[in-house]
């Protein structure tokens, strides 16, 4: 790239506007927070635009295949010879995607929030934890090292914490966001670990020098890292488990998941930015950054990944269709998006056409992100004019919510996998590869891709059907034009990225694949998502007692999902009962006991002495003659003894 600085200041600027904004912004720009915090990710998402461009059809080919391009490089701290944690940019394919990405939805949250925010009291405020979060997602997927990305991973951890609890006046709201920031940070922990292990070994945490140690045949590095195991397991397994690990607890894959649904106690477009399109996709982007690696040579812990995406997708769909809250239904209906991407990196392989698992993987993200970032813009302003998350306050809004009602339609069509919607060409990649590796995944996939269709479409009815509007709604309106247009842009995008070129852009190797869906081979998925909808129309556009007769006659089953299975209630079991009473307990009593009980003896004991000299220090002068000349006395006495 020839011209490294205007990619410098992509995240740059949003860094500028959070410390202008935190630091001035309620004082000198209450009213114009929002503006200049709108232009800030205008410039760039501009930027990220033109970065594209310029490595995809410009400057990014090197004999048909794009590089990774190390734009800039500045040691930061120098352990020994060879390593060192550097802050650098690095450019490649799935790095421009996330760009435009991260940056556009970024954009379109800015300007949805100037109708959705307005008048709160932290108006200033809200933007410029905005403008530090997108700050963090920017600076995670242009890093040029493991090291680099985990110091921006956890500062997106911590951004995220501050706009989960942003109505802190709301206990829930600050049990969210310490929820989200403590599960996260146990994930958080294995990645660091992960991140140690792989640098040991190859001695370096550059990508692109530690992924060529680690996969090159008869690499010494490689060899090293093969021959040390633990419990029978070798290190490179362990590092990359560890890895993955910390993925799984951002992208909120089973058992880790369980932060994603109390997230959406924060503002709804921040839902639609961090927990839709960009910090839950965190997990994804690190195993494909690391993805030679993981399918050159570890294929084993590419398979834990694959079955943790493919369980966690299914697992989720069910939770999706038995919860009343829309940002619920959409926060788990995100889980099993991502699970699809997940899996879709574990079914894949690395060289040619066997890639098409990576690229369906990088297809759905770049898809998914527009889409179900418009499902969260919708629900926020369904939200905005119910006042109420439960679908039980919502029906017949489409009269009243015309723009709102259609660009919710395409996205339920879009994630349903629907042609020519984009959801339909990024699942029906991901399904061939895994039909294509893994016949018991594809199962799973289609099972998953059946169950979507219906919970959205129950979403759907929900929210525009089943009964007639409450009049007392249609004064409000469906919000200002600041929130519509961003349900427009993503309406289109939602309808047209399908037929991006993402096969020839975005690949394992770098070698454009010719992918081609037969048409027989989507007639099953197709067929199976209009069953889904056919079923929720049946059930959810009027209202009746069929969908209570049914939960009913599910009994337990239904019960289960509804309670998300009980994970939560496993999680506090363990903590209270296990680790508070056998660990917690014992170990505040040798604190209180033993710790404390030794100081305060110390404390006694310099207590007692001190009574005993303290008369040494009595401030009669007399006393002090009579110490003196004793003292002499005493010197004397062992002079004449020593003498002798």
């Amino acid at each position: 790239m020839s011209h490294p600085i205007y990619i410098a200041l992509i995240p740059l600027i949003p860094l500028a506007c959070f410390f202008v904004l935190g630091l001035f912004g309620r004082k000198y720009f209450t009213n114009s927070a929002g503006i200049i915090g709108t232009l800030g990710l205008l410039s760039s998402t501009l930027l990220s635009l033109v970065t594209a461009y310029e490595y995809f059809f410009v400057s990014g080919k090197v004999n048909a295949i794009y590089q990774k391009i190390e734009v800039v490089k500045y040691t930061w701290l120098e352990f020994s010879p060879g390593i060192s944690i550097d802050m650098g940019i690095l450019i490649d394919p799935i790095t421009v995607m996330m760009l435009v990405v991260v940056s556009f939805v970024s954009l379109m949250v800015h300007l949805f929030s100037l109708g959705y925010m307005k008048g709160e009291t932290r108006f200033a405020t809200y933007y410029a934890f905005l403008g530090l979060f997108t700050f963090s997602m920017l600076g995670l997927v242009l890093s040029s090292n493991i090291f680099q990305i985990y110091l921006f991973w956890e500062l997106g951890g911590v951004s995220s914490f501050l706009l989960i609890g942003f109505y802190f006046e709301k206990p829930s709201a600050v049990a969210a966001s310490k929820k989200a920031f403590i599960v996260t940070r146990f994930a958080d922990l294995g990645f660091l670990i992960g991140i140690l292990v792989l640098s040991f070994y190859s001695h370096t945490l550059d990508f692109g020098v530690l992924i060529e140690r680690l996969t090159t045949t008869n690499s010494p590095f490689l060899i090293a890292i093969n021959a040390a195991s633990f419990l029978g397991v070798s290190a490179l397994t362990w590092g990359l488990l560890l890895v993955f690990i910390g993925g799984a607890g951002k992208s909120a894959m089973f058992p880790l998941h369980i932060w994603l649904p109390d997230a959406m106690e924060g503002p709804t477009p921040v839902s639609a930015l961090i927990h839709a399109a960009t910090m839950v996709v965190a997990g994804v982007f690190l195993v494909a950054r690391l993805f030679p690696v993981f399918a050159l040579s570890n294929p084993d812990a590419l398979q834990i990944v694959m079955y943790t995406g493919a369980f966690s997708a299914f697992f989720a769909a069910v939770i999706a269709c038995t919860q009343t809250d829309i940002k619920r239904v959409l926060a788990y209906s995100t889980m099993s998006q991502i699970g699809y991407m997940m899996f879709a990196l574990g079914v894949s392989k690395y060289h040619g056409e066997d890639g098409l698992g990576y690229m369906g993987s990088m297809f759905h993200l770049f898809t998914h992100a527009f889409f179900k970032s418009l499902l969260f813009l919708g629900a926020g302003a369904v939200i905005h004019l119910v006042h109420s998350n439960e679908m039980k306050d919502m029906g017949g809004l489409r009269k009243l919510m015309p723009i709102t009602h259609i660009s919710f339609l395409v996205a339920c069509l879009a994630i349903a996998g629907i042609p020519p919607f984009s959801g339909f060409f990024s699942k029906e990649e991901i399904l061939m590869a895994s039909f294509e590796s893994n016949k018991l995944v594809y199962a799973i996939a289609l099972l998953t891709s059946g169950l979507t269709a219906f919970y959205m479409f129950r979403l759907y009815f929900s929210i525009f059907w089943s009964k007639e509007a409450d009049t007392h709604y249609a004064h409000h309106g469906e919000g200002t034009w600041s929130m519509k247009i961003p349900l427009i842009l993503l309406a289109i995008l939602a309808i047209v990225a399908g037929f991006a070129p993402i096969s020839s852009l975005i690949t394992a190797d770098g070698n454009p694949i010719h992918s081609s869906i037969p048409f027989t081979f989507s007639i099953l998925p197709v067929s199976l998502a209009i069953a889904g909808i056919l079923l929720a129309t049946r059930l959810f556009k009027t209202s009746n007692e069929l969908p209570q007769r049914i939960a009913i006659q599910l009994g337990g089953i239904y019960n289960a999902a509804y309670h998300k299975f009980y994970i939560d209630e496993v999680y506090l079991f363990v903590t209270k009962k296990v680790l508070f009473n056998l660990v917690g307990k014992p170990a505040a009593w040798f604190d209180k006991n033993i710790v404390d009980g030794f100081m305060n003896l110390l404390a006694k004991l310099t207590t007692s002495l001190s009574e005993l000299i303290k008369g040494f220090q009595s401030g009669k002068v007399q006393d002090y003659a009579l110490y003196f000349f004793g003292g002499i006395a005493g010197l004397i006495i062992a002079f004449l003894y020593l003498w002798k």
